[in-house]
């Protein structure tokens, strides 16, 4: 059953995580590493476990999902991987990143993309792509079955959802979205999201107020 760490980074304290297993195969999903002191934890984490990463992955590709993803390319030869759809959100950060005052190295782009529905496999560990678009336009959630946890992304957080007026948002389509593919799964699903604490499945169809 893959294990989990979690990784707060940059300034819109985003959630990277390494997903490992006791093969000790991990994914690295959603980089979001800016400092040194940020890019060392990880880096450190990942020696001091002898974790060998065999995958990058990217929920979407807004700046704060995307920023160390150079870094991860430069040490473990690791391309992203993520839907075709989110390509040109990628390609845009270059020309925003500035209006945030961020230095950005830009990121290799997927030999392959993901498609809408599917399995990622590293060691032992299996995630099934869950294809949620609204808050960007071809977002990806990554399911763990065995382990019931779900890496969200920028979908659902707790007692809240992911925003919808940046480009390529679209506010019903995230609800619907939610409702037939997030909310099917069990109840004490864990949900970690890209931004905050975890949640449940059943503890967000009760209480999101987005969904009262």
């Amino acid at each position: 059953m893959a294990a989990i760490q979690v990784f707060p980074n940059n300034p819109f304290e985003e959630n990277t995580y390494i997903l490992y297993d006791e093969t000790n195969e991990c994914v690295i999903i959603d980089p979001g590493m800016y400092t040194a002191p940020e890019q060392n934890a990880v880096v450190n984490f990942i020696k001091d476990n002898a974790l060998k990463p065999v995958g990058l992955l990217n929920t979407h590709c807004h700046i704060d999902h995307v920023l160390g993803n150079k870094l991860v390319f430069d040490l473990y030869g690791l391309k992203p991987q993520f839907h075709h759809g989110e390509l040109e959100v990628l390609e845009a950060v270059v020309a925003y990143a500035p209006q945030f005052g961020l230095y950005y190295e830009p990121s290799p782009v997927p030999d392959e993309f993901l498609s809408e529905e599917g399995w990622i496999t590293f060691g032992n560990a299996a995630l099934q792509l869950i294809f949620c678009p609204g808050h960007s336009p071809a977002h990806l959630c990554f399911y763990d079955e065995k382990a019931n946890q779900l890496i969200g992304g920028d979908v659902l957080f707790r007692g809240s959802i992911g925003r919808t007026d940046l480009p390529g948002g679209n506010h019903e389509q995230l609800l619907a979205n939610i409702r037939e593919k997030l909310f099917t799964l069990p109840d004490d699903c864990v949900v970690y999201p890209g931004h905050g604490p975890e949640t449940t499945i059943g503890f967000e169809k009760q209480y999101n107020p987005f969904f009262s």
